[in-house]
């Protein structure tokens, strides 16, 4: 339990506090007064004020904020309600942008730094009659070299390109006795019972442990594809949630608490730092969604605003907005909470 308590406020804090520096910074940069940066929400622990600022610590450890002068009032002159559309845009975008920079960074420090890896050939050893690997000639003996350009040296690798091509045709190139051939299926989005999206079933002979790191210049590179990995294998789960492929899985703050324990007291440092990455990718998806009171959802306003030649919606047409959004988010967390709540007493991972 204190693994998973300390683990989840780390966790937790590490994403508030990037989220929260990129308004911090754009809004000093701009000239816009910051009167409280926050981690957690009220009420306040203690505080320490640095020039015009207070940098709290608050008791609530489930996000952060920045206070900054004026957000909907234009009077003052270094409120951020008087600065342009574009400034406001930057200024409002910034946490997002932090969340998806995040993950680039820890990323390209995992490429960088020595890993372990299980390697070997992976060898199919069964086709599925009428499946798309059968279609596209597997045999049996098939050794997999590559996936789309990419080289297979396991099982895992294996399933997780399948994955990212759910839906689109794939290039598989495959070792026989007579040579190498270039085979071309598309994963299935939902497979029948029994089989997997392309139909063969394959198994890692020869497995032994592999050492690698990468120099910046080939792990940056890496990072970003890594980054775009991740979002087509987001848009393809919801496609399968979409076609009844797979069950919708959500979780809130409880679900996430599991999660991180689960991870920290599994797979140490190397998994903890691959949870922020993928949850700060999520934050910063969230957060930039036209959603009522969170950031895009003022975005959105700000656009409005644009489009309309500099024309204000209300202010309190867009707080009312803001606060129906609010109560909206708060009935959502509080439906997870309880079937994370459920799943927790039932004992059940979210993992698995």
């Amino acid at each position: 339990m204190l693994i998973t308590i300390v683990s989840f406020i780390g966790v937790l804090a590490v994403l508030v506090v990037v989220h929260e520096l990129g308004h911090f910074l754009t809004a000093k940069a701009f000239g816009v007064k910051v009167l409280e940066f926050g981690i957690g929400y009220p009420p306040r622990l203690f505080g320490i004020r640095r020039g015009e600022t207070l940098y709290s610590l608050n008791l609530l450890p489930l996000g952060g904020f920045v206070k900054m002068e004026g957000e909907v009032d234009p009077d003052s002159p270094r409120s951020l309600a008087s600065k342009g559309t574009g400034t406001r845009f930057v200024v409002m975008a910034a946490g997002a942008f932090m969340n998806a920079l995040l993950p680039i960074l820890i990323f390209s420090v995992l490429f960088m730094a020595p890993q372990k890896a299980l390697a070997g050939d992976v060898q199919v050893q069964a086709v599925a009659p009428d499946s798309p690997a059968q279609r596209a000639g597997f045999q049996v003996g098939d050794r997999i070299l590559r996936v789309d350009g990419r080289a297979i040296e396991n099982n895992l690798d294996l399933s997780y390109l399948i994955m990212l091509n759910l839906g689109a045709q794939t290039t598989f190139q495959v070792q026989r006795s007579d040579g190498t051939h270039t085979l071309y299926a598309v994963p299935r989005w939902k497979p029948p019972a029994g089989q997997g999206a392309t139909g063969i079933t394959v198994e890692t002979l020869d497995l032994h442990e592999v050492s690698r790191r990468y120099p910046p210049w080939v792990a940056v590179p890496k990072a970003f594809q890594k980054l775009g990995d991740v979002l087509v294998l987001a848009k393809n789960e919801i496609t399968r949630w979409i076609t009844g492929a797979s069950r919708v899985q959500m979780a809130g703050p409880l679900g996430i608490a599991q999660i991180t324990g689960e991870v920290a007291r599994a797979g140490g440092i190397v998994p903890l730092l691959e949870l922020v990455a993928l949850l700060s990718i999520n934050l910063a998806i969230f957060n930039i969604l036209p959603i009522p009171m969170l950031d895009g959802g003022r975005i959105t306003f700000v656009v409005i605003e644009w489009v309309r030649r500099g024309k204000r919606i209300p202010p309190e047409r867009e707080g009312l907005v803001h606060m129906i959004g609010f109560a909206l988010l708060i009935a959502l967390a509080v439906v997870i909470t309880y079937f994370d709540l459920l799943r927790i007493v039932r004992g059940e991972s979210f993992l698995r």
